[in-house]
């Protein structure tokens, strides 16, 4: 199922706005319960789980930011 560019906005809107706090939120979390580790270590976590978060995403976003190549010329 191809998702219209209008669909793409609103679903990546809805990711930015909700999903994205939330993955936050649990994220920092589950970190914290490792009873703060080494900085580095910490650091490469939140790396690894900011780009980790995206990758479902990777269609969602890809394109949302361009004009709707469906809209009539004006």
């Amino acid at each position: 199922m191809a998702l219209t560019h209008k669909q793409k906005r609103r679903y990546s809107l809805l990711i930015l706005l909700v999903g994205l706090p939330l993955y936050i939120i649990i994220s920092v979390t589950l970190v914290s319960l490792l009873e703060r580790p080494n900085i580095w270590i910490e650091l490469g976590i939140y790396l690894g789980l900011g780009l980790l978060w995206a990758l479902p995403f990777k269609a969602v976003f890809k394109g949302v930011g361009q004009a709707d190549p469906d809209a009539p010329e004006e």
